[in-house]
C-alpha cells in the first residue's frame, strides 16, 4: 500500500503548506483562487463524464443513479448531518472545501484504478501520479479553506485502502465496465461540487454520494442472474 501511503502524505504536506500560505495571502487573491478551484472542478467533472461516457454499455445507468441514490442522500441528509458535523467544529465554511476536496481526491480514475492496479501487480504508477496532482490540490484548497483540510487525508486513506485489500481478495475480477460507470457518476459530482463552489447551484452533492454504490448493486445482480 505504498502508493495510498504516498498519496495520503501528500495531501496531509499540501493542506499544511497551503494553510500556512493563506496567512500571508489577501481576501482578494484567496476569492480568485476559490473561483478557480470552482473553474478546476467543473473541468475535471466533465473530463471524466466525455472520457468514459462513450465507453459505457448501460447509457442510462448514470441517470438510474443520480436519481435512486440522491433519493436515498435526500432521506438520509447527509449533506445536513455533514455541514452540521463540521459547524460544530468551525465556523468557516469548512464543510463545502471538505466535500469538494474528499471527491476530487477519491472519486476519479486514479483513485480508484491505482489501488486496484497497486494491489494486482504492484503498479503503483497511478497512485504516484495521483500524488501528485493532490499535492497542488490540497494546497490551493487549504489556502481557501484553511488547515481543517487536512482531515480529508484520512478518508481517502480509508477509501484507497480499501479498494486494495478487496482487490487483494478478489482478484481481477472488477470488470472495467464498474470502474467506468462509477466514473462516469463521479465526474458528475464533482462537476456538481464545482457548481456550488462558483455559487451557481447548491446541488448538495453529499446527498448524491450514494449514486456511486448503484452501478455495484446492479452489477451484483447483473452477474448473480446472469444478465
Amino acid at each position: 500500500m505504498i502508493g495510498t501511503l504516498v498519496n495520503t502524505l501528500t495531501i496531509i504536506v499540501g493542506s499544511t503548506v497551503g494553510s500556512l500560505a493563506k496567512k500571508g495571502i489577501r481576501e482578494a487573491y484567496q476569492k480568485a483562487m476559490f473561483t478557480a478551484m470552482g473553474l478546476a472542478s467543473l473541468a475535471l467533472g466533465f473530463n471524466a463524464v466525455c472520457r468514459h461516457m462513450p465507453n459505457s454499455c448501460h447509457p442510462v445507468l448514470f441517470i438510474i443513479s443520480l436519481s435512486v441514490g440522491g433519493v436515498a442522500g435526500t432521506a438520509i441528509d447527509i449533506d445536513g448531518r455533514f455541514k452540521r458535523l463540521v459547524a460544530h467544529y468551525s465556523k468557516s465554511n469548512l464543510a463545502q472545501g471538505l466535500s469538494t476536496g474528499i471527491l476530487l481526491y477519491c472519486i476519479g480514475t486514479l483513485s480508484i484504478v491505482g489501488p486496484m492496479m497497486s494491489a494486482l501487480y504492484g503498479d503503483h504508477t497511478y497512485l504516484f501520479t495521483n500524488a501528485t496532482l493532490d499535492l497542488v490540490t490540497s494546497a490551493v484548497l487549504a489556502a481557501t479553506y484553511g488547515i481543517g483540510m487536512v482531515l480529508a487525508a484520512p478518508v481517502l486513506f480509508v477509501w484507497q485502502g480499501a479498494i486494495y485489500l478487496l482487490t487483494r481478495l478478489a482478484g481481477p475480477i472488477i470488470p472495467d465496465e464498474l470502474v467506468t460507470e462509477i466514473s462516469i457518476v463521479g465526474g458528475i459530482l464533482i462537476a456538481s461540487s464545482g457548481l456550488a463552489i462558483l455559487e451557481i447551484k447548491d446541488c448538495k452533492t453529499l446527498n448524491l454520494l450514494p449514486s456511486l454504490a448503484v452501478p455495484v448493486v446492479f452489477f451484483l445482480l447483473k452477474n448473480a442472474f446472469g444478465l
